[in-house]
């Protein structure tokens, strides 16, 4: 029975020149696409998402250089069209192909080994790829696996004995070592000649020099696979410091009253907004507590970073600013300790903060801020932001000394704290403060503090809000 490479099969019929033409114009263009926006890819060498994105690039190019280089040897092939006048007239030769180095046919050679003769024929190409001088002549069968690596060499022999004995057609890779020393990462296709009885008679193969398309596939993948980590490293992250802020920022949800049981007490709600265009938590945070001399702590602050370093730091200043309290230092030695305790810390950051302590007896509220927006008081439908006392960002100055403001309250009267990420648009908080300011005639309305956070929250709770935020109201009863 013969050969199934000798069945008679329809002959295929050529593309038309127009077709051709369009695809190779539609894969320049692409091409041109693609390289622009790898040159204009700036990678830093920490932005593992970066260089992922430069390595598609990279391999992209490579795709479409081959696939514009076979459009090309496809047109070349394709019969210009004749004038019926010319029809007699002796065909144009053959344009000479000259691969440039590097080039799609320069990385591509043919082979055929005949079994009958040993006769051994390379084109010129693949001996440019093996870097052997063609005088040295073309490498038998025998002779191919001495310049492939050696764990290569038994998947070599595995693919021709299966080609020659079985007739199975070759479709594999292997490095090779060149004489020049550089190795190369071949990809080999072949398949079995037959005579006319159905023995093998010859071998022929087609090797391509892959090593470039390997290299970027390679790259791709290394750079994937160092964004997934980063991005897991980034979510182990996100979720700690979730966890340690959650465990820090005060328990209760909902109002809170304090004193319990005086006529005078706070009624006090607040809330955390997240940021709209980040996924790591900063180091603001918010705390009412009672005192054991029957004042109440209001506070709230923010501290420079995000993630777990920012979350911690928050939780150590948080618990300090706690136990000085509870222990009795005022507002403005407060914040002077926790200026020193940044100024000494060992992953130094900045922060701002405000801390109230409000006397139920007397509704004094005593006040300090260390570079932080001023308590604002509505009262009346209007409202006003706190005249500040001196006191700049802790950590920035050692030794530094922060004043200490008094407010007489009144029953009614609605205080609003807050970290600057709930107002501060670019580089300015003054338009947020002013639309706070403007909530007045609605926040005189409100009948408790969880009510009033409500209403803040629904003017600022945008999703375009670039920084993480706290807001802390406190309405002073009758």
């Amino acid at each position: 029975m013969p050969s199934h490479l000798f069945a008679d099969r329809p002959s295929p019929q050529p593309p038309e020149r127009e077709t051709v033409d369009a695809l190779i114009t539609q894969t320049r263009r692409l091409r041109g696409g693609v390289d622009a926006v790898r040159r204009d890819a700036l990678v830093e060498d920490d932005d593992a998402h970066g260089r992922w994105q430069r390595a598609l690039c990279d391999l992209a190019v490579h795709h479409l250089d081959d696939l514009g280089t076979h459009l090309d040897q496809l047109k070349e092939g394709l019969p210009e069209p004749v004038p019926e006048e010319a029809e007699e007239e002796e065909p144009p030769p053959a344009l000479a192909l000259d691969p440039m180095p590097g080039s799609l046919l320069s990385r591509v050679g043919s082979a055929e080994w005949n079994l009958l003769t040993d006769a051994v024929d390379w084109s010129d190409e693949l001996f440019q790829i093996f870097g052997r001088a063609p005088e040295s002549g073309a490498m038998s069968l025998d002779e191919l696996p001495s310049m492939v690596f050696a764990e290569d060499q038994a998947l070599l022999t595995a693919m021709v004995t299966d080609c020659l004995v079985d007739g199975k057609p070759i479709d594999g890779e292997f490095r090779i070592v060149r004489t020049d020393g550089r190795v190369r990462t071949l990809h080999m296709m072949g398949e079995p000649v037959l005579d006319a009885d159905g023995c093998t008679a010859s071998m022929w193969a087609v090797l391509r020099d892959v090593s470039e398309l390997r290299r970027s596939q390679r790259a791709v993948r290394e750079s994937r696979d160092s964004l997934r980590r980063e991005r897991h490293i980034a979510q182990t992250e996100h979720r700690l410091a979730v966890e340690l802020q959650e465990a820090v920022l005060p328990p209760w949800r909902g109002s809170l009253r304090l004193p319990q049981g005086n006529p005078a007490a706070l009624d006090i709600a607040a809330h955390y907004l997240p940021s709209a265009t980040s996924a790591l938590i900063g180091g603001d945070w918010y705390d009412a507590l009672e005192l054991p001399d029957g004042r109440s702590l209001l506070t709230v602050g923010d501290l420079t970073g995000h993630g777990v370093t920012a979350t911690g730091a928050m939780a150590m200043l948080l618990g300090a600013l706690r136990g000085m309290a509870v222990a009795g230092i005022r507002p403005g030695d407060l914040m002077g300790h926790l200026n020193q305790l940044l100024d000494h810390s060992v992953q130094p950051a900045l922060g701002s903060a405000v801390c109230c302590q409000y006397d139920p007896a007397t509704r004094l509220l005593s006040w300090a801020q260390a570079g932080h927006p001023a308590p604002l008081l509505f009262r009346g439908g209007t409202g006003c932001a706190l005249t500040p006392p001196d006191g700049v960002l802790l950590g920035a100055t050692s030794g530094a000394g922060y004043g200490q403001a008094e407010v007489q309250l009144r029953p009614g009267d609605l205080l609003v704290l807050h970290t600057d990420g709930l107002t501060r648009r670019g580089t300015s908080d003054e338009p947020g403060c002013r639309r706070l300011l403007a909530l007045a005639p609605r926040l005189e309305t409100v009948r408790t503090a969880q009510d009033g956070v409500r209403t803040v929250v629904e003017e600022f709770g945008e999703t375009d809000r670039e920084d993480d935020a706290c807001v802390l109201v406190a309405r002073i009863g009758s």
